[in-house]
């Protein structure tokens, strides 16, 4: 008996040396990798651009996969608006037979004021897609994910000896917007470029302590669509609203009324969110205006879900302006925007499970977490296709100082969220995090 558990322990450590070897050897590239990887990160953080207007950035990334053997491809990407340019980069690397696996990073970033204080901080000013002069930060950390694609791209060039297929990897623009992942597609992304056996992408988390990875099976992030509920009344004075069809007290009351749809219409077991963002109406305090316009962001997994909530959006703004008497040739109009949407994200549980696997052999299992979805929505899901054709999984990379989340847990002073002007991640584990598990996906799914 003696002997059978020797020989059972000994065969185990022996099939478990390639796996700490090979993680022995990944830590090694990365510590001479990183002094130049933080240089690339600070540089894109001082340096952020703009959806839709990624030039130097996507340049920059085009640059560096050209570099290290990687059949690149610029400006890819289609969008409905012709003035746009496509500023996607894709970089096919051939190594044999075997699986295609694409490899997602976003590159835009957002039009906010960065107040982090630190002396890589961005100053940027750009014009918006309106013409207006806004502030540029990298508040959601996508600075953190080209900077890993490019360490990811680094790392798998040189480990071709235990990797076969085709590995795709993709900048992606204007994710920010919801529109970037679309415009590749519609670009022909995959007929022009192989078309991927598996999808992977990661993204910074704010509330996750750095050194670890988040992963959740299913539904991970919800589906994004955005509503405008024009409200049409009859103006006239402020002082004789008997004569008007008050369009404010009718924003009112349909605001209000929207509350019932996710707390009497739909089921607790599927989340939803109907959120009024904005209002705007009117022009003096003695007018009663005409109209009045409400903007609305919907949030759902499940698609049947979303499509009950539009219509239901709908019902209750022409019922309640019918309520008030107003002329059915001024009943609101509902717009649904078919450009600002995107389809919720959903985790192949089978894929979730196997790099959850191997995250857990790379990482440690104290280093993986299980994590709960959000109504959060990306533009990544995108890549799987309608009903999930291509497996694919988003993941989650610590970003903060653990002494800073217990701080925050003590004080009950909330740690700084994506896309607030005081997100930092803390750039060095994040990016080696974020690397070594990326790279570990793909070697679990390419493996030979």
């Amino acid at each position: 008996m003696y002997k059978r558990a020797c020989l059972f322990a000994l065969a185990l450590a022996l099939c478990l040396m390639p796996t700490a070897r090979a993680q022995t050897s990944l830590d090694a590239m990365l510590d001479r990798e990183m002094a130049s990887l933080l240089a690339t990160y600070k540089a894109l953080h001082a340096a952020p651009e703009l959806s839709h207007q990624e030039a130097k950035t996507s340049a920059l990334v085009a640059k560096e996969l050209r570099a290290l053997g990687y059949e690149v491809t610029e400006h890819v990407g289609k969008y409905e608006r012709p003035e746009l340019v496509g500023y996607g980069v894709v970089g096919v690397m051939r190594n044999g037979a075997g699986p295609t696996v694409l490899v997602r990073g976003d590159m835009d970033a957002l039009p906010v004021e960065e107040k982090t204080g630190l002396p890589y901080a961005s100053i940027v000013k750009a014009k918006n897609d309106a013409g207006q002069d806004v502030s540029v930060m990298h508040a959601c950390g996508h600075d953190v994910h080209v900077t890993s694609l490019i360490g990811t791209a680094r790392m798998l060039a040189q480990l071709k000896d235990r990797w076969h297929g085709t590995l795709i990897l993709v900048g992606q623009p204007a994710e920010e917007t919801i529109d970037g992942a679309k415009a590749l597609l519609a670009d022909n992304l995959y007929t022009r470029f192989p078309k991927p056996d598996f999808a992977i992408a990661l993204h910074d988390n704010a509330d996750l302590e750095i050194n670890k990875v988040g992963i959740v099976p299913g539904y991970a992030l919800a589906s994004s669509t955005s509503v405008d509920i024009i409200v049409r009344g009859l103006g006239g004075h402020g002082s004789k609203p008997e004569a008007t069809k008050d369009p404010v007290v009718l924003a009112a009351q349909i605001v209000i009324a929207l509350q019932t749809i996710v707390s009497r219409e739909n089921s607790p077991l599927d989340p939803a969110v109907v959120t009024v963002g904005t209002i705007h109406g009117g022009t003096k305090r003695n007018i009663i205006p005409d109209e009045v316009t409400l903007q609305l962001t919907v949030r759902a997994y499940k698609e049947e879900v979303r499509q009950h909530i539009i219509a239901s959006i709908k019902r209750i703004a022409e019922g309640t302006a019918l309520a008030a008497g107003v002329p059915a040739d001024h009943a609101p109009i509902v717009r649904v925007s078919e450009t600002e949407y995107a389809p919720a994200t959903y985790n192949d549980p089978v894929l979730a499970e196997r790099l959850s696997t191997a995250f857990t052999a790379a990482l440690g299992r104290e280093n993986v977490v299980r994590m709960a979805p959000v109504m959060g929505s990306e533009d990544f899901g995108r890549f799987a296709l309608e009903n999930h054709q291509i497996p694919a999984v988003i993941f989650w990379v610590g970003a903060v100082d653990p002494a800073k989340i217990a701080q925050s847990r003590q004080t009950g002073v909330p740690l700084p969220s994506l896309h607030s002007a005081l997100f930092a991640p803390v750039p060095e584990p994040t990016i080696r995090t974020a690397i070594k598990a990326m790279t570990t996906a793909v070697l679990e799914l390419m493996k030979k």
